[in-house]
């Protein structure tokens, strides 16, 4: 397996990864402060910015769209997922296997794990026959670690964000997107514990502009590699600012106030 820094999935050995999984894990509503945005051809518009260095989709939208795409956008197969309407603890189940995302032409892996569910052996299970398959199809695996089971009493605690980073590490994951976990100490224990796999800033429900960059600014001067965002851009009208100033502050090192202007 190549370096993940040597794949598509990054530039200058950082990444802006758009996620829009949310039709299916979150419902239409989320479609609702901006609903031309339903249209996943729009949010594969936003992807062929040159910050953008990947989007991840589910199996339906990349059958449907990514071919129109495939010259200017690099897919994220995400494998697994569940939806909104479940009752009981965490548990995504995959959805498409390595080898037909390989087939429609992904450039990397996106998985989830609910640390802490009930059903964490499951998806550690299905995540190691995934890891493995996708060493195979030489596709970097990126894993939303999130301890979100019944298990886990504050899942934005730094303790419990660093662990999820650790088990990616553990796990095998080439990169692992994790939630802000507060000060940039924070975010450095975190990077610090994730060994050589880079971690990704989890964008998480839509800020404003200044807030959700200076997130960005700390995570990214903390060691972090980037983000995996999918509302803070696409839940916005004018989407192209924010990625313009995510360019900026993630590639450049620029500060918001620079990013802004």
């Amino acid at each position: 397996m190549q370096s993940v820094a040597d794949t598509l999935l990054c530039r200058d050995g950082k990444s802006i990864v758009i996620a829009m999984d949310h039709g299916l894990e979150r419902g239409p509503s989320v479609f609702e402060s901006i609903p031309e945005r339903a249209d996943p051809a729009t949010v594969f518009e936003l992807a062929t910015h040159d910050a953008v260095t990947g989007l991840g989709v589910q199996k339906g939208l990349a059958e449907t769209y990514y071919p129109s795409y495939s010259e200017d956008v690099n897919l994220v197969a995400k494998l697994n997922g569940k939806t909104n309407m479940v009752t009981g603890d965490r548990y995504a189940p995959q959805n498409w296997t390595v080898e037909y995302a390989a087939e429609l032409g992904a450039d990397a892996l996106g998985y989830t794990i609910y640390f802490g569910s009930n059903r964490e052996a499951d998806m550690m299970a299905e995540f190691r026959d995934v890891q493995e398959s996708a060493r195979d199809a030489d596709l970097p695996v990126v894993l939303w670690s999130y301890p979100r089971g019944q298990g886990v009493n504050d899942h934005d605690a730094p303790d419990t964000v660093a662990y999820a980073a650790r088990a990616a590490l553990e796990l095998g994951a080439d990169l692992a997107k994790i939630k802000h976990p507060g000060t940039l100490a924070d975010v450095e224990w975190a990077v610090d514990v994730a060994g050589r796999m880079p971690v990704l800033m989890s964008g998480g429900a839509t800020v404003s502009d200044e807030a959700f960059l200076r997130d960005v600014q700390t995570f990214v001067e903390a060691g972090g590699r980037g983000v995996t965002v999918g509302r803070n851009i696409w839940q916005r009208e004018d989407a192209t600012r924010i990625l313009d100033a995510l360019e900026e502050i993630v590639y450049e090192g620029a500060s918001v106030e620079d990013a802004l202007r």
